[in-house]
């Protein structure tokens, strides 16, 4: 079957597998396989929540991409992916979380079958969902193979988005305007968080005229007080409270693209060493925008920020920044340039981030944030559009 609502046209897809072929062969690659569902889905369409079991895409390096997964996940494969059905493989039950099997003995078939014995072979290896077992498997199983550390080889390939992925973009960024407006109406001191977290899920489904909503690769983080020092915790079912900030880190999805989006609601009457820290955190955010524009580095980016904030007497040691686009779990990162003093990558127009200055000082934290645009002759476009300040309730 055809799938007939693809994501992007043909020819799109065409450029990515002309984009990755071409790396492959400067770094001399008979064949990559892709276990990143991000990667997958960039270069196929590949859309399941299938990834707790190994799959995968076979990129040849003169041919079309392979889907390879478990039978099951491969009728979800010939309706999402733009491959022909013959592209699209699957291997048996049997192999599924079995202690006496593994799917990759199934791969190394295959890719004997395909002429790939003696092959230079490319693998994720630092990847979430590439396991050491699969690796050793791989070896046994092809022992004549040259296997290539190709970690991050397609997300390179993905940096510059294309008119298409940024209108995805803007869409994401509107569900997450759509949630910080419901966040700041409804959270007040006595509230469970559970709750209002039962409300980001509903409004940022639910998503906005013209876009519906997709799931997140992260789920919403919004620690309060003193747990604001720890940037990644989740919620739990103690109400808020007066007194204290929250920083909320969410984000829209449409069509497994996303807009990062992170504000501060602070209940009652903020301390001055907050307000101080705010006054540094905005000066810097919008001096890190300006320096944001093509021909610039990444750690221009990160040196405008921090800037006022050692001016401030703050000290700020993590990145303040990273790719976006499209991501599935755990991370909507795409895990290639980092915005901070020692990454000089050129910055080139149509490259997306989050600007993502937050503080986590001992006993607080304070996030306002921006996902961006990098464009010529200008400072970086903001897809979100709300006050960028700490937002407060008395």
């Amino acid at each position: 079957m055809t799938p007939t609502d693809l994501p992007f046209s043909q020819a799109e897809f065409r450029t990515r597998q002309e984009k990755t072929q071409k790396e492959m062969a400067a770094r001399g690659l008979d064949v990559l396989f892709i276990t990143d569902p991000s990667n997958q889905a960039w270069l196929t369409a590949y859309d399941g929540w299938s990834f707790y079991v190994h799959q995968g895409v076979i990129q040849p390096v003169d041919d079309d991409p392979m889907w390879w997964g478990r039978n099951q996940d491969a009728n979800g494969a010939l309706r999402t992916c733009w491959m022909s059905g013959d592209r699209i493989l699957g291997y048996a039950d049997h192999f599924v979380q079995s202690t006496v099997c593994h799917p990759m003995e199934d791969l190394a078939e295959r890719l004997k079958a395909l002429g790939y014995e003696q092959a230079r072979i490319g693998v994720e290896m630092d990847n979430y969902y590439f396991s050491a077992k699969a690796m050793e498997v791989l070896r046994k199983e092809l022992p004549k193979a040259h296997f290539v550390d190709a970690t991050a080889l397609v997300n390179w390939q993905r940096m510059v988005k294309s008119d298409a992925e940024i209108a995805f973009m803007r869409k994401a960024a509107q569900i997450s305007e759509k949630i910080i407006d419901g966040l700041v109406e409804r959270v007040e001191p006595g509230i469970p968080k559970n709750e209002i977290v039962a409300e980001i899920f509903r409004d940022s489904i639910r998503g906005v005229d013209g876009a519906w909503g997709d799931y997140a690769a992260i789920v919403p983080l919004l620690p309060s007080g003193s747990d604001a020092a720890a940037p990644h915790l989740t919620w739990d079912g103690r109400p808020f409270k007066k007194g204290e900030a929250t920083f909320f880190e969410i984000s829209g999805c449409y069509r497994r693209y996303h807009a990062p989006f992170c504000r501060t609601l602070f209940l009652g009457e903020p301390p001055d060493h907050v307000r101080r820290a705010e006054a540094a955190l905005v000066e810097g955010l919008e001096a890190g925008l300006d320096a944001a524009r093509a021909g610039n580095r990444a750690c221009d980016v990160a040196n405008a920020l921090g800037a006022p904030l050692e001016r401030a007497g703050i000290e700020r040691g993590a990145r303040c920044g990273y790719p976006i686009g499209l991501s599935y779990p755990p991370d909507w990162g795409e895990r290639t340039i980092s915005l901070r003093p020692e990454d000089e990558t050129i910055l080139e127009a149509g490259m997306t981030f989050h600007f993502m200055p937050g503080l986590w000082l001992q006993d607080w934290g304070l996030e306002i944030t921006e996902s961006v645009l990098i464009r010529d002759g200008a400072a970086a476009e903001t897809f979100c559009h709300r006050p960028r300040e700490l937002f407060v309730k008395p």
